[in-house]
């Protein structure tokens, strides 16, 4: 193994150390059994007991050993084509590593041969690992790259629309924008009015990608609060501030924000409220989009009126907003599931219009932050310093697909995608690979992906758990943990920097992403482009050097220890960089000193209000309000009345950690919660934690219902992230399996948001909910954390629960 593992009979003698997770900063030590344990940052002002789930490593469902489908492997063997329609109901069989591997290999190298290198989808996404060497995702890109190349997901479930609509405006990338956004000390100290839409709640920012050094949003938005900061949620729940008086809650019906901005503009343009010079000099395309909003356009004049019968908040609501905000300094704030809806991208433009219109983009404390409370690093002040994450490789034979479009590729090879002004032809894709995440969390409408899922002609998973990818998978590659092997972490949002040797050693026979990718790298004859040849340790050494001597992007910081010194500390917080070295904090700040100087990078050098290239587009050229397929108004309400949101949970980071002991303590009966006005509920005769099934035309599931006067009428949420469980005797209308867990994605629509990002849009959807008898929702226990069936090449075995199979 390349990892640093300790070897077995060390417990009870290794000291404490720090790991840093997504979840922050732990205290990591063995007891006298041998048990690792985790504590809290005793400096971090909020710690979250999240992660100390992660000291579960030999958990019932970890993956102990490589293993294949028996109906696949029986096919492969035979020379035959196999095929994916037993996927999660044939059993497995345990292999000897070296038999796995070859297997991987072989069947890359055929895909590659016969098929080429579109044919094979690299689909890891999201939070793997908060360390910079251990990233499955950036693993197993490098194997797919060096080995000649594959088609490759872009975007991000989480903000896709908004990633895509920001270049637009403002010609920077998300990641710069979100540095040149007002952190939380600017806003503590200076922020008039925070308007915020879709809120900002705290359960989000208990975690972050890449690891954060301490919880501080809470204490900054309770000094921003403490000092007189006026917080106004607009959101169909309320947020934390909202839900505790803190702040003025105005509930508006699910995906109408846009509607409600232009009428804000209208009230600032009418009366003469808007910042003109600031519009003259920094922006492009004001007149059009103020002749929209006036209705000088043929449409409609974008009054109160207009948006009070579209957003359910009343006309003269809307106008005192809008007279609040002016003349004072004003971040317009708003949360990633607002760009989650259906013309997502229009919401994230309609926000910089209206912070462009108050003159506030660029001043301190004044602007657009698109994230506040989506995760515990946005907002908090840049340090200048950048991590020495493994990167990419050239791809250059492969090609690039929206991530949230994984299901229309395989269902319909061939089809095109119209894309950001390009046009994909989505590939005929026989080889999925994944490392690390589960689509069976994150993507939209299950039931689609099923029928896509059986495409493939083989599926491999590499993970720590049997999910419910990786038990519908073809060959499956058990993975370490971030107690079982050695990393850097932290850096990428504060100044923490942690290095620590693995903890315990690998459960069973788990290697970490590294070694596996390696090891069929050499059987492919690529590893020197995979990895130039080294091992974990040496990459280590490698990344370290990057980042303490510099390298092209990254400034010398010849401060920090070598990484000896920096494992012998286990932890270091260095001081931010001079001012000179964090430019990107101040990009927007600069441009508004001086517009020529410090011109954006979009075609006019300015804010664009109207954009010709989303015009070129066939779209609307400017921030416009499009009903959505699935609103409050369509018709659609006649039979599925209510609007179902999906936000994120607070007891797990979306999928992960479902099966340990915080998330399951939140479930009722086993069940996810659904939040439902109690007004909605005594129209259906349901009671708080009834077990009730929530349903439309994409799917059914089971919940929980939990009562409370933080949502408005007419919505409902479920939050995402409760393993899919379907029950083998209870369907759908259409005789689909039912989620007896609460999985809110049998539900929401795999459609993209619009041509230009082409984003998941899973808030755009509209459901009915009915109460079910004590009877069925007894008989339908849900069970979603077991692991699959096992076999050997002739008889079917069923692993032990506690232990897992048999060697």
């Amino acid at each position: 193994m390349s990892d640093r593992s300790i070897e077995p009979g060390a417990t009870g003698t290794h000291p404490t150390r720090w790991l840093m997770t997504h979840y922050g900063p732990y205290q990591a030590s063995l007891d006298a059994a041998g048990r690792p344990q985790l504590a809290p940052d005793p400096a971090d002002p909020a710690p979250t007991p999240l992660g100390l789930a992660l000291a579960e490593v030999d958990h019932r469902l970890r993956i102990r050993r490589p293993a294949a489908r028996r109906t696949w492997l029986a096919a492969v063997e035979a020379g035959r084509d196999p095929e994916g329609t037993g996927r999660g109901e044939a059993p497995f069989v345990e292999l000897p590593w070296d038999e796995a591997l070859d297997l991987a290999a072989a069947e890359l190298a055929r895909i590659h041969r016969d098929h080429g290198p579109t044919a094979i989808y690299g689909g890891s996404y999201g939070w793997g690992s908060a360390g910079w060497f251990h990233r499955a995702r950036a693993q197993l890109h490098r194997l797919l790259a060096a080995a000649g190349g594959f088609t490759m997901g872009v975007g991000t479930y989480s903000h896709g629309a908004a990633e895509r609509m920001i270049p637009h405006v403002l010609g920077l990338d998300f990641a710069a924008a979100g540095a040149a956004a007002p952190d939380w000390d600017e806003i503590a100290t200076t922020t008039d009015i925070l308007l915020s839409f879709g809120g900002i709640p705290l359960r989000n920012t208990q975690i972050d990608w890449g690891g954060i050094p301490g919880h501080r949003v809470g204490a900054a938005l309770e000094r921003a609060l403490d000092r007189g900061l006026d917080m106004v949620t607009v959101a169909p729940m309320a947020d934390d501030a909202a839900a505790a008086g803190r702040a003025r809650w105005l509930r508006i019906r699910p995906g109408t924000d846009v509607a409600l901005i232009l009428a804000l503009l209208h009230v600032l343009v009418s009366e003469g409220l808007i910042d003109r010079p600031a519009l003259d000099r920094l922006t492009y395309g004001w007149p059009v989009l103020e002749a929209h909003i006036l209705g000088r356009d043929g449409t409609p004049p974008k009054t109160p009126a207009w948006a009070a019968g579209i957003t359910g908040i009343a006309e003269a609501a809307i106008a005192a907003l809008a007279r609040n905000l002016a003349g004072r300094r004003a971040v317009i704030a708003m949360a990633w599931g607002v760009q989650r809806h259906q013309n997502g991208e229009m919401a994230v433009w309609a926000a910089h219009a209206l912070a462009a219109a108050l003159g506030q983009i660029g001043l301190p404390g004044g602007g657009v932050g698109i994230g506040y409370g989506a995760g515990g690093g946005f907002g908090l002040p840049q340090t200048g310093r950048r991590p020495g994450l493994i990167g990419a490789l050239p791809n250059p034979n492969g090609m690039e697909v929206p991530v949230s479009r994984f299901a229309d590729i395989l269902l319909a090879p061939g089809a095109t995608i119209d894309h950001d002004g390009r046009r994909i032809t989505a590939p005929d894709i026989r080889l999925v690979w994944w490392a690390g995440g589960n689509p069976f969390h994150h993507h939209q409408d299950l039931n689609r992906l099923i029928r896509a899922w059986a495409v493939p002609r083989t599926i491999i998973v590499q993970d720590m758990v049997w999910t419910q990818a990786a038990r519908r998978a073809d060959l499956v590659l058990p993975a370490t943990g971030p107690l079982e092997r050695a990393d850097i972490a932290g850096g990428l949002q504060g100044p923490t920097i942690i290095a620590a040797d693995a903890l315990v050693p690998p459960v069973a026979e788990a290697r970490d992403d590294h070694a596996i990718l390696a090891a069929i790298a050499d059987r492919l004859g690529c590893r020197a482009a995979f990895d130039d040849g080294l091992d974990a340790e040496a990459w280590l050494a490698r990344l370290w050097d990057r980042a303490r001597n510099g390298a092209p992007n990254l400034p010398d910081l010849p401060d920090l220890p070598d990484l000896a010194g920096l494992r012998a500390l286990g932890r270091i917080d260095p001081a931010p960089l001079p001012d000179a070295a964090r430019q990107r904090a101040g990009r927007l700040t600069h441009f508004r000193a001086d517009p020529e100087a410090g011109k954006l990078p979009t075609p006019s050098g300015r804010i664009e209000l109207a954009s010709y290239r989303i015009a070129a587009m066939g779209l609307p050229g400017h921030p416009c309000w499009q009903p959505p397929t699935e609103w409050a108004g369509s018709e659609l309400t006649a039979r599925f009345p209510l609007h179902l949101l999906s936000p994120q949970p607070a007891t797990r980071l979306h999928g992960q950690l479902d099966h340990a002991a915080p998330s399951l303590a939140a479930k009722h009966d086993g069940r996810e919660r659904v939040m439902l006005h109690p007004d909605d509920a005594a129209a259906r005769g349901i009671a708080d934690g009834d077990c009730v099934m929530i349903w439309n035309d994409r799917g059914a599931c089971l919940a929980a219902a939990r009562l409370s006067t933080d949502i408005m009428p007419g919505v409902a949420a479920l939050p995402t992230g409760a393993w899919y469980d379907p029950s083998p005797t209870l369907k759908d209308a259409a005789g689909r399996p039912v989620c007896r867990h609460g999985n809110p994605n049998l539900l929401t629509r795999d459609a993209g948001s619009s041509p230009i990002a082409q984003a998941p849009a899973a808030q755009t959807c509209l459901v009915d909910i009915r109460r079910v008898d004590p009877a069925t929702a007894a008989a339908e226990r849900p069970s979603p954390h077991e692991g699959p069936m096992f076999a050997d090449r002739d008889t079917v075995t069923t692993a032990s629960p506690d232990t897992g199979p048999a060697a």
